[in-house]
């Protein structure tokens, strides 16, 4: 098996330590059943003709394993991997680059895709569905054409907004797959799995503590677990029992929605502060000392899941559970 991986960017060391926690085939990988079958069918089926698996776009929230699948793809197929940030592809010779170093059914995963220039995105057409480079040599009338000819490859392009990309290349993936959030069940079991890789003694309670209060959202949970071991190791003896859990869990001001000290503070603002609402996102935004586009990508998602705000025409406003939720607030022990 090719053990060629190349990346675009440095990787920081809490990257490296994700990394080292992502299922290396399907078997290992938890969750996302439909997923897993319908890939693995492909796979096989690109196997036994020899053949580059057609392209894939996986779409879904941050964290729930659209890299780990594209490892996964790679692992399986035998095959070079070339990692890159769609924002990092500035200019067309950025791309050229790239496709041109690809070899015979080598993967190329692009994440964050729905954030390609689009000039760079134009060059990609040819490469993905006929296997070509087109690069315009000189300018004006002298100006001509020259064709490259390109291995055939697999794109596996990675989006959290699959509206924002646009319809010619959506349609030039063969394979598209929504990635769903985890039920605690299947978290858990990633807890315990990834504690055993960290060398962790984690409870069972413990493990399914730590679940209930990821979000759904594997990434979140083996962040949980890493700072819930840090409590275990410096102020008890390793071990996270749930007492442990708890503890961590309360220092770190997770309750037990798994929603954040910010998210609280959100939520609250609209209540109080707003009458419930609605409330227009900027207005939002600078009662929290946020900027907007944090409060809208990053808190209000978790919350409109919950069904704890919703998004009118007028702005953001507080549920009838939003309002309860806030009325429990003030008993903060009553949260973790």
């Amino acid at each position: 098996m090719s053990e060629r991986v190349t990346t675009a960017v440095l990787v920081p060391d809490e990257e490296e330590l994700d990394s080292s926690l992502r299922p290396r085939s399907l078997d290992e990988f938890v969750g996302q059943e439909r997923v897993k079958e319908q890939l693995s069918i492909a796979l096989e089926a690109a196997k036994g003709r020899g053949e580059a698996l057609d392209h894939v776009l996986l779409a879904g929230p941050p964290g729930l394993g659209k890299t780990s699948l594209a490892y996964i793809v790679r692992e399986e197929l035998g095959v070079g991997l070339r990692v890159v940030a769609g924002p990092a592809l500035e200019r067309k010779g950025d791309i050229a680059a790239i496709l041109t170093t690809l070899e015979e059914r080598d993967v190329l995963f692009v994440d964050e895709i729905h954030r390609l220039n689009r000039a760079v995105e134009e060059i990609l057409y040819p490469a993905l569905e006929d296997f070509r480079l087109d690069i315009v040599v000189g300018q004006g009338p002298a100006a001509r054409t020259l064709t490259l000819d390109l291995p055939s490859f697999t794109l596996i392009g990675a989006t959290t907004r699959t509206g924002l990309l646009t319809t010619p290349l959506r349609d030039r993936f063969g394979m598209t797959y929504r990635l769903d959030h985890y039920s605690p069940e299947e978290l858990g079991k990633i807890v315990l799995r990834s504690a055993r890789i960290l060398g962790v003694e984690v409870a069972g309670e413990a493990a399914e503590e730590i679940a209930r209060r990821a979000r759904g959202t594997p990434r979140v949970a083996n962040r949980i677990l890493r700072r819930v071991r840090d409590v275990a190791q410096v102020r008890h003896d390793g071990i996270v029992t749930i007492e442990v859990a708890r503890e961590a869990l309360a220092l770190l001001e997770l309750d037990n929605r798994g929603l954040e000290r910010v998210d609280r503070e959100l939520l609250s603002a609209i209540v109080h502060k707003f009458d419930g609402g609605p409330v227009g996102l900027s207005t939002l935004a600078v009662a929290l000392g946020e900027e907007p586009d944090t409060v809208e990508d990053v808190y209000e998602p978790y919350l409109l899941q919950l069904g704890l705000i919703q998004r009118t025409p007028r702005g953001r406003a507080a549920t009838r559970l939003g309002h309860e939720y806030v009325g429990a607030l003030p008993a903060e022990s009553s949260l973790f």
